[in-house]
């Protein structure tokens, strides 16, 4: 089942000698420093369970614009590297889980998307794997007795079951699991059957998009960038989104959009500044998006404000739900990155890298080729090289310039982990909160 591993990378369409360039030196530089502050970390805050998050690399500019913590996708990694994410959930799970041997694994309630499913059938395949058993139970309500799916594209099938409620207990007909790994991101709520466990469940409930909001993300990750850019001494900006956010949006009755003008016009405008200071010649962008959600809904690129203030009534049904049919009443104002990064015929591409614990894994990179490199690639269109990443992230060549594939893939996995530890600090905040409502 494992192919050939794809030999090809993306074409950076920028100068080698700009300030990524120099990104990737002071990184290539510090690595030793930046190990050890990771470690550090992670001792103080431990990784989640699994992560996935896209990056956008503008050439002058690499930065995180999307943290998932119910990552799909796991079909587009690259299998040679699959000894990698094994050792990886045998060191998670030993942590979360030191006892552990069962596992059910919760899924969304897709049964027609197939490459969601077989995402699902990839992660199942890592975790057994790992030495772990794992079921799958559905939340679909006309599940009936069970059901198989064959013929996933990568050749392996599914088997869904019914999930049951026994006591404060998860379980299946004849499978008493004794961690609960969710892999459904509750965009439609917390379903009762999943409330007050005894079991483990990771990630924790209040991790789902019913509660987080990626504004409280990137403020802890603003934080953390600014720290870590301290330590490879660079200007913070250059891997760190900047970012306003407003709540009480209401697209459709257009109530609420004075601050979404206001945080937009004042976004571009701090954009600009930054573009000039460090002499970038393009035009400064934002991203508009849902504070809650995922699956490349709620979104859209605007550089003026009169955009906002001029929107159609197909943009603003557009802007107005989200996933599971959540309605929008948040939004994130996000610094658009572009991407540089480009695929065959000037396809727009960037990367997603994936992690277990705290170790990067692997990742792919998202292409579109009919968006620009200021556009959301996460949209109908897009497709994926799955076999993108031929080295594993985390092992640079010191002896190589610093836009060699090793170290730029090292730089990826840096950034991304930079993230993924401000996920971490969203679940420590989580769990204080229910300690202390408790």
């Amino acid at each position: 089942m494992n192919a050939p591993i794809f030999q090809a990378v993306p074409h950076l369409t920028t100068a080698s000698n700009g300030p990524l360039h120099q990104i990737e030196s002071r990184l290539l530089t510090r690595q030793t420093d930046i190990e050890t502050w990771f470690r550090q970390r992670w001792l103080q805050t431990p990784a989640p369970f699994y992560a996935s998050v896209d990056l956008r690399n503008a050439g002058f500019k690499l930065a995180p614009v999307d943290t998932n913590l119910f990552p799909a996708g796991f079909n587009n990694l690259n299998p040679a590297f699959f000894p990698l994410a094994i050792h990886a959930v045998q060191s998670a799970m030993e942590r979360l889980c030191p006892n552990a041997c069962d596992i059910l694994l919760v899924p969304e309630n897709h049964t027609r998307n197939l490459y969601y499913l077989d995402s699902v059938a990839t992660l199942k395949h890592i975790i057994e794997q790992a030495g772990y058993k794992v079921r799958i139970g559905s939340l679909l309500p006309d599940i009936g007795s069970g059901m198989t799916i064959d013929n996933l594209p990568s050749g392996r099938s599914l088997q869904l079951e019914p999930l049951l409620r026994e006591g404060n207990r998860l379980k299946l007909q004849d499978y008493n699991p004794c961690v609960v790994l969710l892999n459904n991101d509750l965009s439609g709520g917390r379903p009762p059957i999943l409330e007050n466990l005894e079991q483990i469940v990771i990630p924790p409930l209040a991790l789902g998009w019913i509660n987080r909001l990626k504004s409280q993300h990137f403020a802890i990750y603003h934080d953390l960038a600014t720290e870590f850019a301290e330590l490879i001494d660079i200007d913070p900006w250059f891997i760190d989104p900047l970012f306003r956010n407003c709540g009480q949006i209401d697209f459709m009755s257009r109530e609420g959009t004075e601050c979404l003008e206001h945080a937009v016009g004042e976004l571009l405008a701090s954009i600009g500044v930054k573009y000039r200071k460090n002499g970038i010649d393009r035009k400064p962008h934002v991203f508009v998006k849902a504070d809650a959600g995922t699956y490349g809904m709620g979104i859209m690129s605007v550089s003026s404000v009169d955009e906002i203030r001029h929107l159609n009534r197909k943009q603003r049904t557009s802007m107005s739900s989200a996933k599971e049919g959540l309605r929008v009443q948040r939004v994130l104002i996000q610094e658009g990155v572009y991407t540089s990064e480009t695929i065959g015929e000037n396809a727009s591409a960037e990367p997603v890298v994936y992690m277990v614990g705290h170790y990067v894994i692997g990742g792919f990179y998202r292409v579109h080729s009919q968006k620009t490199s200021m556009e959301n690639l996460n949209s109908p269109g897009m497709h994926f090289e799955p076999l993108a990443f031929v080295e594993p992230c985390n092992v640079p060549d010191k002896t190589q310039q610093p836009d060699a594939i090793p170290n730029r893939f090292y730089a990826y996995g840096a950034i991304a982990r930079l993230a993924l530890l401000a996920a971490a600090k969203e679940i420590a905040q989580q769990s204080t909160i229910v300690i202390n409502e408790s």
